[in-house]
């Protein structure tokens, strides 16, 4: 740890847990500095063990982590949000775990930036307060092609990625945004979108998570929308994306 110290205080979103021995866990952390963390809880999945509550998935935690030989150990947690308006909803969680999926392939170890925390606790919340199926998949969408964007991966949606066109149809992952008829024509696996889709496409990027809540969107063109944005989160992270895949197949 920094200037050899022995312990520091985080406070980490959980992202990830991996079974060690019979008792323990390995945490994958997003810190509020938007590193990511690896560290070990001991006794984690000891039932009424001490820290079993305050490391489950997705939990908002402050942590007090000591320096091991290869992991960091978690010495003390004190929760600070478990996010209960997932808990016992299988379509909240599969959203939460898309979103936390999307969350620990987009931030390192060694690599600060803090938006990648208030993102990610942001739409943690807005899938707790999402009012139905379509909505919680707008909010995963949108994170998505957030995140990607602010990394870099920002799909081009002002005109064809291809000739510059202004008459679009069609996305592609694979080529980088939108398209017209005429270039999406020669691209096998252009998907065609309405002008309506279009605007919703733009609109996961440029509206806040507010602001997407309280829209009126149809289920189809929810479902249209997760579905762009798994297929562009695969093919820009080179990651088969296994918790999508599921919040998909529900």
């Amino acid at each position: 740890m920094a200037g050899g110290r022995r312990t520091q205080r985080i406070k980490a979103m959980v992202l990830g847990r991996t079974k060690l021995a019979e008792q323990d866990l390995i945490l994958t952390l997003l810190a509020e500095d938007g590193a990511q963390m690896r560290a070990v809880a001991k006794g984690a999945r000891k039932p009424g063990g001490r820290l079993a509550s305050r490391v489950e998935l997705f939990c908002e935690t402050d942590f007090l982590l000591a320096k091991g030989r290869s992991l960091d150990i978690v010495s003390e947690a004190s929760l600070v949000s478990a996010h209960n308006g997932l808990l016992g909803d299988l379509s909240r969680v599969s959203a939460a775990s898309a979103v936390a999926e999307v969350a620990r392939l987009t931030c390192f170890e060694d690599v600060y930036d803090s938006y990648l925390y208030a993102i990610a606790t942001r739409a943690m919340l807005a899938c707790e307060q999402a009012s139905d199926q379509a909505h919680l998949d707008v909010v995963v969408a949108a994170y998505a092609f957030k995140v990607l964007s602010h990394a870099g991966w920002r799909p081009e949606l002002s005109c064809c990625i291809a000739c510059g066109d202004q008459a679009l149809s069609s996305f592609s992952a694979m080529a980088g945004g939108l398209l017209c008829a005429s270039c999406a024509r020669n691209l096998e696996g252009a998907t065609e979108l309405s002008v309506t889709e279009i605007a919703w496409l733009r609109a996961l990027i440029s509206m806040t998570f507010d602001e997407l809540l309280s829209a009126a969107i149809d289920a189809q063109t929810a479902a249209l929308l997760v579905s762009l944005a798994h297929s562009w989160c695969a093919v820009h992270l080179d990651a088969r994306m296994r918790a999508f895949e599921f919040m998909l197949s529900v």
